[in-house]
């Protein structure tokens, strides 16, 4: 049930990449701005800091091709930076750059510039649009990262109910402990094996290089990953002595447990941002607490299931008890963490991490409505346990012991060692179906948790778009009018920047049918707003060698502009076009 219900969540949500936590705050070289010489470095910041790849910087000449660049390092020590050298005699024209980074929550993030040298060149490399990640080696890694989480909540879970309940025969249980424990091994190896690929946004098969692997192992996920692998190794030494029901195998057990899930906490969304020793905390804490809860249930469920007859009412009213309290750490843990999270109420509707992380709290209130269930359920056992203690008979002081009572026909047996008689066979069984319901939401709750540290925070979010102004680089704006004149077809690119009210530069190329460059004896550009009777304006652009162009182009106001565009293909053909374009403030 748990494998197919991981499936079911892993096709529904494909294999989009992941949102980081950390964002881009400035190019140096400005996006899209020109510069006099050719630039000795590129450097990037970002909003948090982060790690670096070999290939983290791709730059294209404007031929496109590939302009071997320096060793990728942080700029004066510092780790919210990328900045990679630049060779000698660059050339003229617009350069391409593509960049790769991983957040210091693990998630790689990708984004692409351009930057041009003394002049904007003709044409410029086009950067795909596509996924910042390979599609199978994105799918095999959150399948992973799925089965670890469940693997370790059942793993934990089950040897808590193990401990605290006392199941009268806890050999039942040694299978559900054991496939937890491979389970996790398995998942935690092939993290380990896809994090190069997954980092570097390649296929599967890279996984296979001996020295990715080696990069690997000296990164911050990474060595998580070989402490997780340490630790389990330990912890399948002391699953041996699981019989030993001793004090100090139980304290080694609960170190192990934090210890595990210290290992979650220091590789994602808590090792990054505000309060990072508080939100490493709680996160430690949180985990914890789901393991216990939907562990705990999983192991219930197995042993109502496979011994019916045999449960005492005191084992599920402990578990009732312990199921309280892990509720009441989650409840306490994911207020901080939503609230650490999101940063603001807007950010519940107007990010994804929000609208994922409501889509969480209403799984999780159906979650505690079908837990509300199984105590009411619970609470009906409670009685036939007190019922079946023996009646308590007065004994006079210092006198002879009192004669045994017979036994009354309509008292039960007593238990052994006092843990009560097993349920009812009616209360039994609708028990049994809370659990199993309550079993299943827990499953659709974990893979939420599971997405929610896959996606940026609504606080990143907010702090990224605060800084994009910091950067004072407008947009440019790119329009293309195509355009026919008796045989003659082509269309003509504008690109005025920044595309925006006031001064603005203006570049117009023309291409020809076949896609090519095309050279015309005249082209001529004039805008007007018509809402304000405005224009038309001339921008008297002129041949600048391959492309027209004019610095000196002012569009006032903003609003939406009519652009005539007028081709001259010849001495006597010549056609005009007009289109809308949108002026920003």
């Amino acid at each position: 049930m748990v494998l197919g219900a991981v499936l079911g969540l892993l096709l529904l949500g494909g294999a989009a990449p992941a949102s980081a936590h950390a964002a881009l705050r400035d190019t140096d070289p400005a996006d899209g701005g020109v510069v006099a010489s050719a630039p000795r470095h590129i450097t990037l910041t970002f909003t948090e800091s982060v790690a670096l790849l070999d290939d983290s910087f791709r730059v294209y000449d404007p031929g496109n091709r590939r302009v071997a660049t320096g060793e990728v390092r942080h700029a004066a020590g510092r780790s919210d930076t990328a900045r990679v050298s630049l060779p000698d005699g660059l050339g003229t024209g617009t350069f391409t750059v593509a960049w790769r980074v991983v957040s210091a929550d693990s998630h790689p993030i990708a984004g692409a510039f351009t930057f041009s040298v003394g002049k904007p060149s003709p044409t410029t490399v086009t950067v795909p649009d596509g996924p910042d990640e390979d599609p199978v080696t994105g799918g095999l890694y959150d399948t992973a990262r799925y089965a670890a989480y469940l693997a370790f909540a059942l793993l934990v879970g089950a040897l808590t109910f193990l401990a605290c309940c006392r199941p009268p025969d806890p050999g039942r249980l040694r299978r559900t402990v054991v496939t937890g424990w491979w389970t996790l091994v398995a998942a935690t190896v092939v993290l380990l094996l896809l994090r190069a690929p997954y980092e570097a946004g390649t296929g599967p098969l890279a996984a296979l290089d001996p020295s990715a692997l080696a990069r690997t192992a000296t990164s911050r996920p990474g060595l998580a990953l070989l402490a997780r692998l340490a630790l389990l190794l330990v912890a399948g030494v002391l699953l041996t002595r699981l019989r030993r029901r001793s004090p100090a195998l139980l304290t080694a057990g609960a170190v192990l447990a934090v210890a595990l899930a210290l290992t979650w906490a220091a590789a994602e969304h808590a090792s990054a941002g505000i309060q990072v020793p508080l939100a490493m905390a709680s996160s430690v804490l949180h985990l914890l607490a789901v393991g216990v809860w939907l562990g705990g249930l999983a192991a219930l469920l197995t042993t109502l299931y496979r011994a019916p007859d045999e449960v005492p009412a005191a084992v599920v009213v402990r578990f009732s008890r312990l199921a309280f309290a892990a509720v009441t750490v989650l409840v306490g843990t994911g207020v901080y963490q939503s609230w650490r999270g999101l940063g603001s109420w807007e950010a519940l509707s107007s990010t994804s991490y929000g609208r994922i992380l409501v889509a969480k709290l209403a799984a999780v209130a159906l979650l505690l409505a079908v837990a509300g269930r199984s105590r009411q359920w619970t609470a009906r056992l409670v009685p036939t346990a007190a019922e079946a203690l023996p009646e308590r008979v007065p004994e006079p002081v210092g006198g002879p012991p009192s004669r045994p009572q017979p036994p009354r026909e309509d008292r039960p047996p007593v238990p052994p060692a006092g843990d009560g008689p097993p349920a009812p066979e009616p209360d039994r069984r609708a028990l049994r179906r809370s659990v199993l319901a309550e079993a299943a939401v827990g499953v659709v709750v974990l893979g939420l948790t599971t997405v929610l540290t896959g996606t940026q925070p609504g606080r990143a979010v907010a702090e990224a778009a605060a800084a994009a102004p910091a950067t004072d680089i407008p947009a440019a704006s790119v329009t293309t009018v195509p355009f026919t004149v008796g045989t003659a077809r082509g269309k003509v690119q504008v690109t005025l920047d920044p595309g925006r009210a006031g001064r603005t530069s203006v570049q117009a190329v023309v291409f020809g049918p076949d896609g090519g460059l095309s050279t015309v004896p005249e082209l001529r550009l004039s805008f007007t707003l018509p809402a304000q009777r405005i224009g038309p304006i001339d921008a008297k652009v002129t041949d600048l060698g391959g492309y027209w162009g004019t610095g000196s182009l002012n569009l006032p106001i903003p609003g939406t502009w009519t652009m005539k565009v007028t081709v001259r293909v010849s001495e006597v053909d010549q056609v005009t076009v007009t289109h809308g374009i949108r002026i920003t403030r």
